[in-house]
């Protein structure tokens, strides 16, 4: 007779430790009672998780008693926001920006800084250390870093395996190397997922367990949530959809190939397309500008934005008739600009797509920043750190 598998008490208890905070991240603040009524796990069992969470600064008791609880009221639990704290870190094509945050993901705005990217990966690095010294030598107390970057990542090595967009770190480990300078856990985190797990945790997917992330900004590039996991593929490198070929003779990518859909259907592209035919080097903001401004330059790159519409609508369709998904989130800018702009994206998108898969998926816009997926990711790997 075969003896049936028992489940380590080590293994156990992790298990609790992650319910507790999923419930928390969920509903909120709560007290000891609501989670075991929430988890169906026993009042001793969840009782020495949350001590266990307590003690590592994971989560803090409120002042306030609870107002749900039937019998005394106790002092709901809740992520850390006072006593623990992580940093976000974008690394993006042209400019670095960092944030901190309590546990809960809210983000405090009032300690976004921000720079322009340098050339090379030392002065990149550079850059970092100089922006997070002053927050790493106050008395908050910091858990990790989530650093958020684009192109293809090793999430087994934290290695940037090719980064058309940010080329200094191919080959290199932001992570790894910042780690070492700083004395504080860091997480390399692609940065299409990082903006899935934002969206999931504090955005328009929380819901939702099937959903594609765009973003279609210096690149394109997709993150996939099926059955509320991030589809990684052979060494976390699925999801590529921007280096598809879509013009054989086209336009060279920063991949090395030609032709590739990120040089058509990007708000690079569209910067790229209307400098050239305003003649004049346009910054994004310019861009923005015209675009909301009825003027003869928005007249002259009409033909421009209806260009990179459609292939902003060809990337859509094409993940929905890949991945068949809830919901696709659409993160770029220039279609932001003004509401006819995404809605013809919109049109277009489903006209391309099969209709089977289309009807009931809505195409709108991430609600969720980079800055949120650099939090979320280190989030998301903290928690894994401390429950597994």
């Amino acid at each position: 007779m075969r003896t049936p598998a028992r489940i380590e008490p080590r293994l156990l208890g992790q298990m609790t430790k992650r319910r507790i905070v999923d419930v928390l991240r969920a509903r909120g603040p709560s007290s000891r009672a609501e989670i075991v009524r929430e988890t169906g796990i026993s009042a001793p069992t969840i009782s020495k998780a949350v001590g266990s969470l307590l003690e590592a600064g994971l989560l803090e008791e409120s002042d306030s008693p609870s107002t749900t609880t039937v019998g005394r009221p106790g002092r709901p639990l809740m992520l850390a926001t006072k006593t623990s704290h992580v940093i976000g870190v974008v690394l993006d094509a042209d400019r670095i920006r960092t944030v901190t945050a309590g546990l809960d993901g809210a983000l405090h705005d009032e300690t976004v800084d921000e720079r322009a990217t340098p050339e090379s990966y030392a002065e990149l690095l550079d850059a970092v250390v100089d922006m997070l010294t002053p927050v790493l030598t106050s008395e908050i107390n910091v858990q990790g870093i989530g650093i958020s970057t684009p192109g293809l990542t090793d999430q087994v090595r934290q290695e940037v395996v090719l980064s058309p967009n940010l080329p200094c770190t191919n080959g290199r480990s932001p992570s790894t190397d910042l780690q070492a300078r700083l004395g504080v856990p860091c997480w390399l985190v692609r940065e299409t997922h990082a903006l899935c797990l934002a969206e999931r945790m504090q955005g328009r997917a929380r819901a939702l367990d099937d959903f594609v992330m765009l973003d279609g900004g210096a690149g394109l590039g997709i993150g996939v949530v099926q059955r509320g996991e991030l589809l990684h593929g052979h060494r976390g490198l699925a999801g590529e959809l921007g280096h598809v070929t879509v013009e054989p003779d086209g336009i060279r990518c920063g991949c090395g190939n030609v032709g590739c859909l990120e040089t058509r259907a990007t708000d690079h592209a569209l910067l790229r397309d209307a400098s050239r035919t305003l003649g004049r080097a346009l910054d994004p903001r310019e861009l923005i500008e015209i675009l909301t401004t009825p003027s003869a330059e928005r007249d002259a790159i009409a033909g421009d934005v209806d260009r990179v519409t459609t292939w902003l609508a060809v990337a859509i369709a094409a993940a929905i008739n890949l991945f068949n998904p809830r919901a696709v989130f659409v993160h770029a800018r220039w279609p932001r600009a003004r509401a006819d702009l995404f809605d013809a994206v919109r049109e277009r998108a489903l006209e391309r797509a099969l209709l089977p898969t289309a009807t009931h998926c809505p195409i709108q816009f991430a609600s969720a920043t980079k800055l949120h997926g650099a939090v979320a990711g280190g989030l998301q790997r903290l928690f894994d750190q401390q429950t597994h």
